[in-house]
């Protein structure tokens, strides 16, 4: 099962404010997230995904 991470823990992992991560949530540019119970949560593997993405995308 994948973990799953808070906006703070994926912001710590990504290594943004909150409000950088929600600024990228309303942009559509963050990685994929739900609401669950009331709160902002990611896919451990989803933002590795993510962070993988941007290197090739940068790399091309």
């Amino acid at each position: 099962m994948t973990k799953l991470l808070t906006l703070a823990e994926a912001a710590e992992r990504l290594r943004k404010s909150e409000a950088q991560i929600r600024w990228m949530i309303h942009r559509g540019t963050a990685p994929g997230s739900a609401l669950i119970g009331g709160r902002r949560m990611f896919r451990e593997d989803q933002i590795d995904a993510w962070i993988e993405a941007q290197f090739a995308r940068e790399a091309s």
